[in-house]
């Protein structure tokens, strides 16, 4: 009897001794084979120079800093062109804008994504994420007739993403009303909205008839409707309870963003968090106003530092910053002033915003696309400084690596995989990248060639107004980087054989997409 008993817990023991561990390993599996988060902090203007990690003095950025101390830090990396809708453009469907002769949008204008297209938000979709974007849009909504007071679609949605909350165009531009999923959130229907970019509604103040209303000083095409204080692009009336308020911003974007990684914890999601900051105009919360010696562009700077750090600190309280690539970069190069007095240029100081690069938003220079890029995934990346030639055109293909996403042929195809150099700070990426200006560049390893105008073009006032350097000639420009980062020295007409090869390749490039 006692040898039987004996016998029975020795097997109980030998059971539980084996059951244990293969349930532990079992566990382990799940989380080493869980798809990692995936956060694309994606901030409006902010230029190379503009983070105390990049350089920056004047204006300190601890959160932003947190990762790039212990992430990969870029110093070659680009948007896909040097103004907003079509670096927007580029980032979200894999092809360079000028295929869809993408340009900076107006406020009512139609979706500009084809709904039928392969995206980035779809692509995840796909491989079993949760999509959302929230913040600024740009991207255009509706099919160019849109009533503001019904459902506005197509949009994100109709495009990849789950959920949506945003600035419908930009903070300069009306609506000045926040669209959550298809509609305008608190909106009285006994005071509709009503938006008009061809000519003012009679009787409704605008910054032309009634400057002395305005908080900031703007220029004649920021001179329209009247919101907060401010003028904006675009005529506008009713609406009046779903009117938005500039200095809110940090706090509405930041609580959609949390609820969203709240409500998804436990699957895998994509955030793309669309900073409105620091464009203009440059409103920023009390709470940072004075942070800096620069006025409300450098306390905007601080305000976007803060925002992304409430989202990573989300992510850490959450056990989730372990499973999450993070991917911080900017839009575009930075710009002073962009149709308002805010006093970024009288206040500047020593600070440069695009660091010793040349030019800026809207330029050909480097500076209008070098911006900075910081990846961040604490246990998988190890912290250093890259100098990989990448752009943002590349996460789609990259991110379809990390996921096992798929993409079909002839989607997405100026998209390379480079997830080895999002990952890693010694590999390599690119060999050569086209660069969107308002004329074609490309960077081929050390050089960069700007192509020429055509006769027929002339480079807008409305740029040049902002002093800045368009970076645009009648004839070919080349630089070498190697030597020349400032891009001082145009060796093109002494290199003719390189100006020919380097045209040759812009060329193919752009017919890649008419065949």
């Amino acid at each position: 009897m006692r040898k039987s008993l004996l016998s029975i817990l020795i097997l109980i023991g030998i059971f539980a001794c084996n059951s244990k561990p293969k349930e532990t390993i079992s566990k382990q599996n799940i989380v080493e084979n869980k798809k990692p988060n995936i956060v694309i902090f994606y901030v409006d203007d902010l230029g190379y120079g503009d983070l105390s990690s990049y350089g920056a003095t004047q204006v300190a950025t601890p959160h932003v800093d947190k990762l790039a101390n212990n992430g990969i830090k870029f110093t070659d990396a680009h948007s896909g062109a040097s103004t907003c809708t079509p670096s927007r453009y580029s980032l979200l469907t894999g092809q360079y804008a000028f295929r869809n002769n993408a340009a900076i949008l107006p406020g009512d204008a139609p979706l500009l994504i084809d709904t039928n297209l392969a995206t980035l938000p779809k692509m995840l979709q796909s491989a079993g994420y949760t999509t959302a974007v929230v913040g600024k849009w740009h991207l255009g909504l509706g099919n160019g007739n849109i009533d503001w007071n019904k459902e506005v679609k197509p949009g994100p949605l109709e495009i990849g993403f789950d959920y949506s909350f945003l600035l419908p165009s930009t903070g300069d531009r009306v609506p000045t009303a926040f669209l959550e999923n298809h509609n305008i959130i608190n909106l009285d229907m006994n005071d509709p909205l009503l938006v008009s970019y061809k000519k003012p509604f009679q009787g409704v103040k605008t910054g032309i008839t009634n400057p002395e209303l305005l908080r900031q000083a703007a220029d004649k095409q920021h001179s329209e409707a009247i919101v907060n204080g401010v003028s904006r692009i675009g005529n506008q009336k009713g609406g009046k309870s779903a009117m938005w308020v500039d200095e809110e911003f940090p706090f509405v974007f930041t609580e959609k963003a949390t609820q969203f990684i709240d409500k998804n914890k436990d699957k895998p999601f994509f955030l793309f968090f669309s900073f409105h900051d620091i464009h203009v105009p440059r409103l920023p919360n009390k709470q940072f106003q004075g942070k800096t010696s620069m006025g409300p562009r450098g306390d905007a700077i601080v305000q976007m530092d803060w925002m992304t750090g409430q989202i990573i600190q989300k992510l850490e309280a959450l056990g989730l910053d372990k499973n999450t690539l993070v991917i911080f970069t900017s839009d575009n190069g930075p710009v002073l002033n962009d149709g308002y007095e805010d006093d970024a240029v009288e206040k500047l100081g020593n600070h440069k915003p695009a660091g010793i690069f040349r030019g800026g938003k809207y330029s050909s220079f480097e500076a209008g696309t070098r911006v900075p890029m910081i990846t961040y995934w604490p246990g998988t990346i190890k912290a250093g400084e890259s100098n990989a030639l990448i752009s943002q055109i590349d996460y789609f293909a990259s991110l379809a690596k990390l996921v096992s996403g798929k993409i079909a042929k002839g989607d997405a195809f100026d998209s390379e995989n480079h997830l080895p150099a999002i990952l890693n700070a010694k590999m390599p990426a690119r060999t050569m990248l086209l660069e969107e200006g308002f004329t074609l560049a490309i960077r081929n390893k050390n050089y960069k060639y700007i192509a020429p105008i055509l006769p027929s073009q002339v480079f807008p006032t409305w740029i040049a107004n902002k002093k800045v350097e368009g970076g645009v000639s009648k004839t070919p420009q080349l630089f070498d980087l190697s030597n020349d980062l400032e891009e001082q020295n145009d060796i093109a007409a002494k290199n003719k054989n390189l100006v020919a090869k380097f045209q040759s390749q812009i060329d193919s490039i752009v017919a890649i997409g008419s065949k």
